[in-house]
């Protein structure tokens, strides 16, 4: 695992070290990944976003059981990855 230094000014600080005597984080380096891990969702949810309003902007097509074949195929592949990275 890498280090990382980061400078805050006092007031950020004090939040920070409220955090930590909250009991809710163990450290400042688990607070500080877990506020990243939310900042990956709430970009990849915007992306689905942006991805979604693209979609209903285009044009509609019927869905073919070709189609569903390989969303079932593209969901199966990403379940096995999961299973294989944990």
């Amino acid at each position: 695992m890498q280090s990382m230094n980061i400078s805050l000014p006092d007031p950020m600080k004090e939040f920070v070290d409220g955090q930590i005597s909250s009991g809710r984080y163990s450290s400042v380096s688990e607070y500080m990944r877990e506020l990243i891990r939310e900042d990956e969702k709430r970009k990849a949810q915007d992306q689905l976003e942006k991805l979604l309003l693209e979609g209903l902007r285009g044009e509609a097509t019927p869905l073919t059981s070709d189609d569903l074949q390989v969303i079932r195929q593209e969901a199966l592949a990403k379940l096995k990855a999961r299973k294989v990275a944990r």
